[in-house]
C-alpha cells in the first residue's frame, strides 16, 4: 500500500488537470448513510417515496419521509477529513474540480469552491410548477409540504428523484471536465448509478489516469483503474495528504 501511495502522489503531482470523482463512500464517515448496499437507506426504506410520480401525487407522504431521513439530521453532519483533503487539493491547485453523486454539499462545506452535483443537493428546492428556487433557509419545515412565495406550488428537493433526468448543466459540465482531464481521482463511488458513472469511463477513453480509493472493488478496479487504494476514504486521503504536505 505504502508504495501504491507513492505512486499516486506522483501522478497527482504530475497532472496538469486532475478531477475528483466521488460517490456515497467519502460521506458514509460523516454518519451519513449510503442509499444501496448492505446499510443502505433502501434496505430499510421503500424508494416510492423518492418516485418523482409519487412525490406529485402524496407530497405530504414523501415530504414526512424525506424530512426524517435527511432533514431532521442534516446540522448533525460535518465534512471529515477526506472532505477537508479533497478541498486543500482544490486550494493548492493539485485538481480542478469535484464532481460528486453525492447532495450532503459536505464538499462546499470543506471548503471546495467548483463542485459539479450529478444528482442535485438538498440545500435548494424547486417549485413542482414554476420552477422558482430557494434556499434551504427559506423553508420552514414545520409546515409541510413547503409551497411557492410566488405561485403556491408545491417545492421538492433539488435532488434527483426516480424517473428523472440528472440536472443538465451539471452533466454537460461533468462531462466536460472529464474529457479535458489527465487524472481522474474516484473517492468511494462503486460505479452502480447510470449515467453518473459512465463520466469516469469517459474520462478514461479521452486519457485520463485514474486513482481509485474505495473500501472495497468496484465496477471501475478491473477496467479503469490504473492504481487502486484500497481503505476508508479518511484514512488514503489522510495519508495521499500528507505525503502532499498539505
Amino acid at each position: 500500500m505504502t508504495e501504491d501511495l507513492k505512486k499516486a502522489a506522483k501522478i497527482i503531482r504530475k497532472a496538469k488537470y486532475a478531477v475528483v470523482f466521488t460517490g456515497a463512500g467519502i460521506s458514509v464517515e460523516s454518519g451519513i448513510l449510503p442509499f444501496r448496499g448492505e446499510n443502505g437507506i433502501w434496505k430499510t426504506h421503500n424508494p416510492m417515496y423518492f418516485e418523482i410520480d409519487f412525490f406529485k401525487k402524496k407530497p405530504f407522504q414523501s415530504w414526512m419521509k424525506i424530512k426524517e431521513l435527511f432533514y431532521d439530521s442534516m446540522d448533525e453532519y460535518k465534512p471529515n477529513i477526506a472532505h477537508v483533503v479533497v478541498a486543500k487539493m482544490e486550494k493548492r491547485g493539485f485538481i480542478e474540480t469535484v464532481i460528486t453523486q453525492n447532495i450532503d454539499n459536505l464538499h462546499q462545506q470543506a471548503g471546495n469552491k467548483h463542485v459539479y452535483e450529478l444528482h442535485g443537493t438538498l440545500r435548494t428546492l424547486v417549485c413542482t410548477e414554476c420552477s422558482s428556487d430557494y434556499d434551504l433557509s427559506f423553508v420552514d419545515m414545520n409546515f409541510l409540504p413547503p409551497t411557492c412565495y410566488v405561485c403556491k406550488g408545491i417545492l421538492k428537493p433539488d435532488i434527483v428523484f426516480f424517473n428523472e433526468k440528472p440536472p443538465h448543466f451539471a452533466m454537460q459540465r461533468s462531462k466536460q471536465e472529464a474529457i479535458k482531464s489527465d487524472l481522474m481521482i474516484i473517492i468511494g463511488a462503486k460505479g452502480e448509478v447510470l449515467p453518473a458513472a459512465e463520466i469516469p469511463e469517459l474520462a478514461k477513453e479521452t486519457g485520463s489516469k485514474i486513482i481509485e480509493i474505495n473500501i472495497d472493488r468496484s465496477h471501475f478496479t478491473e477496467t479503469i483503474t490504473d492504481v487502486f487504494l484500497q481503505g476508508k476514504a479518511t484514512e488514503i486521503l489522510g495519508k495521499l495528504g500528507e505525503l502532499l504536505y498539505l
